[in-house]
Order: C-alpha cells, then structure tokens, then sequence
C-alpha cells in the first residue's frame, strides 16, 4: 500500500463515523424489509408474484422503471467516471440515456402488448416453443449475471468505504450480506415487493442527487462554468477533462465499441422490459414511460454536476486511493459537502440502489427460469402455476449464491464499465432476435437461435480474450496473467453487428417455414395491443 493511499484512507476514517452510518442502513433495509413483508401478503398466483398483478398505475411504474434502470452504475460508476476522465466519462451518461429513448421507441410497447410475463412469451410467439424459449431463458441468466457481478462490486465497494473496510475478506462479507438481503426480498416480496421498493429508491435517488447538485452550483454561484473551471484548476490533467479522448483517445474503436453496446444494449434487457408488463393496460404503460423519461433524463444531468463536482472537491487522486476506488466518488463528494450526516443518508441511497437494482434483476432471471424452462418447456405449458413459483423462488437462492461469488471476484471494478459490458451482451444476443421477431415476418426459429446463441457465445468470448480478463493492472487477472488476444474492452462492435447477421443467415436458409398467421396475429397484437391481457397460448 503506498503513502497516498494511507493517507487518503487515514482521512476518510478521520472523517467518518461508521456508526451513523450503519445506523442509516439500517433503518433503510428495515423500512424496506417492512414493505417487502407487506407487499409479500398479496402474493396469491403466478401473477402476483412475476408482475405484481399488474396492479401499479403510470406514474408508480414510471417511478420503478427509474429505479431500475438507475443502477448503482449510473450514480456511482458514471459520477467517479466524469471525477476521472471528464468528458469521456460522462459519456456513460449520453448513452445510456440515449439508449433509453431507443428501447422506448423501437420495442418497449410493442413488447409489452405481446408478451405475458417475459421476454421469451414475445420471442416465441410465432416461433416454435421449445428451442426459443430455452435460448432466450439462456440468455437473459447471461445478462442479469452480468448485470449483478456489477452491483455486487458497487455494494462492496460502497460499504468498504464507510466502514474503513479494505481487505479482501471484509469486502466479501458486505458481498455475502447484500447477496442474502437480496435473496429475502425477493422470495418474500416477489414483483410487487420489489417494484415499491424501487419507487421508494428512485424517488430517493433523484432527490438526494438534485440536493446534491444544487449544492455544488451554489458553491459556483449557480454557474456551470465555473464550476468545469474549478474542476480544471484541480485536475492534474487540466483542460483536457474537458476535451474528449482522455480515456479511449489511444483506442477510438473502443469508444465506439461502448457506444454501440450503451445506446443498443437497453433495449434487450429483460429486467427493465419485464417493467411494462407490471401495469394493467397499454395507456398505462404510455404513462409510466413519460415518467420514466422525465426522472432518467434529469438524473444524467445530475451526474455532469455530481461528476465535475467530485473532480473539484475530491479530487481524482483521493477517489482512486478510496477504498472502493472509482466507485467512491459520489459519497466522497457527499462527505466534502455535508460531512459524515450526508455522507451516510447518500451512501444509504446507493446501497438502497444496489438492492433494488438486484432485486429486478434476480426476479425477472428466476422468472425467466421459471416460465420459460419448466413451465414452458420441460412441463409444455401443462404445469401448475404455483409449481412454477416454487421453482421461482429455488432459482432466486441459486442465482443469489452465483451472484455473491461472482461479486467477490470483481472487486475494485468500475460497475459502470461492468454494466456496460451486460449491455453488449444484451445487445448481442437479445436485441436482433427481439427486432427481427418484431418487424421481419420472414424470421425463422432457426435464425432466432442462431442469433442469440451467436451473439452470446461471440461477446462473452471476446469479453473473456480481451484487457478485461488479463493484461493489464485494472485486469481482473492483474497484468501478471496475460491470455489477452482481442485488443478492445468492450466487444460491441464485433459481436453485435454478428448477432444481427446470423439471424438472418438462419432465417435465409432455414427450410421450415413459420406460421403466416401466427405471424399476421403478433404484427395486430404488437401494434394494438388488442388480446395483450391473455395468455401467450398457440
């Protein structure tokens, strides 16, 4: 451990009080546990328990959508992103905002008017059951892994932070504790318990981020320039913070190999689609993303303030001495600006985040499981519904155990990049089979697994092969190990463009036809919404 990095650790214990703010988890998780309980109690059938019985209005599932889409990436990664690198960081910002639009505008009704309780119901519609169901269950487990490997390193980080943990065996009992927090508000509170606690935490998350920032604008006079002049005049890279390539100005294809996999990534991601099925009518579900809208596309400005902020008052090299790293930057602003109080209730926030991010996760892989595996395929559509929640929740503690080892290994990892990472391969293995379903009649079942098996297998692949992996100090491997043969961090570019082209490879020649009905009835239902309510039964 060098000498800046104990005196930056010195301070922070200084500074601190792990007390207050395990006293402020506290209260949270048994503020939401309270919630989770009562929420539980409505759980009657396989509805309930997946889609909360599609009981939540426009604006409550426009409240859930933000809290599950605000990951603990978007407040913790992208903040500690723009502290280090500036313009290239909040670059995380624009695409997944960006990205937000796209799911909206090209799949999210139209999905919802299709499906029932996941994303394979739209998939398989007019495709043979079995081998798709099975390849979009395959799937989504992939994405939500990798999407919980992310807000598992966030919650280690965080709680290492605020209690002065920083070796590797406290960092993994915060893991295990967040996984098996996880694990409880799922089974207890299914869909419905988990959704109010995403609306208790967006609501949350907006509020204390708009704090926050007008906070740091008062400091500046309420001017955004002079608030980017202070972060240059701290900054030991000057002006440039401000400038685009400081991170990915070596590797260009990098940066774009992100981009593709931010702004095309959302809209295959099964836990934020899985969001419209939880409201009761198509209007409503217009509602709720008008919502969603306005709270995600305010919190992103939020993060260009919070960001530019930490670089000014925290500094880069105090963020990346913390215990937790990158990852540190916003509740390290939050102690330079109210000390240890709102260092507490803002970490609060973004451990609150963390749990309602992996909940939604957790729900809709086990869901997946569920429904999709054994009830659609292994028992063929014959099974009980309460067989398949029972199942439901067995998968929830599998994925839960996967999920607390994975998060011990990614440790000191920026879960900005870790998600961005879950993006490509959403985007790779999902979002070609979910287009191609849409809007292509001449789709086949065979193009449909070749699309998503492909996309899949290429972009975990490349991920493995790449600096990711190996070859460098930020490696999970460390620089000692050294199996690095694909040269960019993020595999986008490669393995989206080869998802889309081996569904159509498939589908051209492919020999078995698919139904022309079944077609022309998915093409009524996507864009009316008309038959939306019923089960997905052919």
């Amino acid at each position: 451990m060098n000498a800046l990095h104990l005196l930056a650790t010195t301070v922070e214990t200084d500074q601190n009080n792990p007390v207050l703010n395990i006293s402020i988890f506290l209260a949270f998780v048994a503020v939401t546990l309270i919630i989770v309980i009562r929420s539980g109690r409505n759980n009657k059938s396989a509805a309930d328990y997946y889609t909360g019985g599609r009981s939540f209005t426009g604006p409550q599932n426009g409240f859930a959508i933000a809290g599950d889409y605000l990951s603990a990436a978007s407040f913790l990664g992208i903040v500690g992103a723009i502290a280090i690198s500036g313009y290239d960081g909040f670059m995380y910002s624009i695409g997944f905002l960006v990205a937000w639009l796209v799911a909206l505008l090209l799949v999210a009704e139209l999905m919802r008017n299709t499906g029932k309780f996941t994303m394979a119901d739209v998939l398989s519609f007019r495709l043979r059951q079995g081998p798709v169901r099975v390849a979009a269950a395959t799937t989504t487990l992939a994405v939500c892994f990798f999407y919980l490997l992310a807000q598992m390193a966030g919650a280690g980080g965080l709680v290492s932070l605020l209690l002065g943990i920083n070796d590797k065996l406290g960092q993994s009992t915060v893991v295990t504790v967040v996984g098996a927090l996880m694990i409880v508000y799922v089974l207890v509170g299914g869909m419905k318990g988990t959704t109010w606690v995403q609306i208790v935490k967006a609501f949350l998350l907006i509020i204390g981020a708009l704090a926050m920032s007008i906070w740091v604008l008062a400091l500046n006079g309420f001017n955004l320039s002079s608030l980017l002049d202070s972060a240059v005049a701290e900054s030991a890279f000057g002006a440039e913070i401000l400038a685009p390539g400081l991170k990915y100005g070596a590797n260009p294809l990098d940066f774009i190999s992100l981009a593709l996999a931010l702004v095309l990534g959302t809209a295959g991601l099964p836990h934020v689609l899985m969001r419209f099925y939880t409201v009761p009518t198509a209007k409503e579900a217009r509602r709720s993303v008008v919502w969603a809208i306005w709270l995600i596309g305010a919190f992103y400005i939020f993060t260009l303030v919070l960001g530019f902020g930490a670089a000014w008052l925290v500094g880069a090299d105090r963020v990346l001495a913390a215990p937790g790293g990158v990852n540190s930057a916003a509740p390290l602003l939050a102690l330079e600006l109210g000390g240890p109080l709102l260092l507490g209730f803002i970490s609060a926030i973004a451990f609150a985040t963390i749990l309602a991010v992996v909940a939604g996760i957790t729900i809709t892989a086990a869901t997946s499981f569920a429904h999709d595996i054994y009830g659609s395929v292994i028992k063929k559509g014959k099974g009980n519904p309460d067989d398949e929640v029972k199942v439901a929740r067995r998968t929830v503690i599998v994925i839960g155990v996967l999920a607390i080892a994975g998060g011990i290994g990614v440790q000191g990892q920026n879960i900005a990049f870790l998600v961005a990472l879950a993006f490509a391969v959403a985007a790779s293995a999902n979002l070609p089979t979910i287009l191609y379903s849409l809007f292509w009649r001449g789709f086949t079942t065979r193009g449909a697994v070749w699309s998503m098996y492909g996309g899949l297998l290429s972009a975990v692949l490349l991920i493995v092969f790449s600096p990711v992996f190996s070859g460098t100090d930020t490696s999970m491997f460390g620089a000692g190990v050294d199996f690095a043969i694909f040269p960019l961090s993020n595999p986008g570019i490669i393995s989206i463009p080869l998802g889309f082209f081996l569904g159509w490879l498939g589908s051209v020649t492919s020999t078995v036809k698919e139904s022309p009905k079944l077609a022309a009835e998915m093409s009524v239902r996507s864009l009316t919404g008309h038959g939306a309510e019923k089960a997905v039964e052919h």
